[in-house]
């Protein structure tokens, strides 16, 4: 099964999925689709009003939706507590409406969760961040109940590894894949 055509419906009993948004979604499926368990990483749109958008109509700020992965990972090899931790440190969830030179609201942080354990984790790990002072401002990300997703178009999909000399990918996606992997390099399937 490929992984755009992965979806709630036809997902293995034994795995789970959590969609997020942090940014450019190019950035979190390059980053999300190294990871031990992941078995696909899907970049598209969730929390919108409009039905089937298209990129363009996500960008122009009116959808209502955010850039988004949904993931479908193995929880006997990712823990959700993981998920977390690369999610939050591979973006800046202290700015509303912004990653870099990103800026709107597709472009929010959010976590949809997909049933209440996801939800219950979230919020935990959330408020210990804001705690821990790890972030030097509180954290924005919004965790909101998933309710639909649709994936982007197939010219979205893989794009870091299908584009790796477009100058996007090579001054902002390779560096953030680079730190990624310093940082996270317990959690990284190398077959990958």
């Amino acid at each position: 099964m490929s992984a755009a055509n992965m979806s709630a419906a036809n997902v293995d009993k034994h795995l789970e999925q959590v969609t997020l948004g942090s940014g450019c979604f190019w950035c979190t499926e390059a980053v999300f689709q190294q990871l031990k368990g992941v078995k696909s990483a899907v970049s598209g749109y969730s929390g919108g009003h409009v039905a089937n958008p298209t990129y363009e109509q996500v960008c122009s700020g009116n959808t209502g939706h955010a850039a988004v992965i949904q993931v479908t990972y193995d929880p006997s090899q990712l823990s959700f507590t993981d998920v977390l931790r690369v999610f939050w440190q591979t973006h800046d969830p202290t700015t509303p409406n912004r990653q870099g030179h990103d800026v709107g609201t597709q472009y929010r942080s959010a976590i949809f969760y997909h049933n209440d354990a996801q939800r219950k984790l979230a919020e935990e790990y959330k408020k210990q961040l804001d705690g821990s002072g790890t972030f030097a401002a509180p954290i924005v990300t919004e965790i909101v109940p998933f309710e639909k997703f649709y994936p982007a178009e197939n010219n979205h999909q893989e794009y870091y590894d299908l584009n790796p000399g477009q100058q996007y990918c090579e001054y902002v996606i390779r560096p953030k894949v680079e730190k990624f992997r310093k940082e996270f390099a317990d959690l990284i399937d190398e077959k990958k």
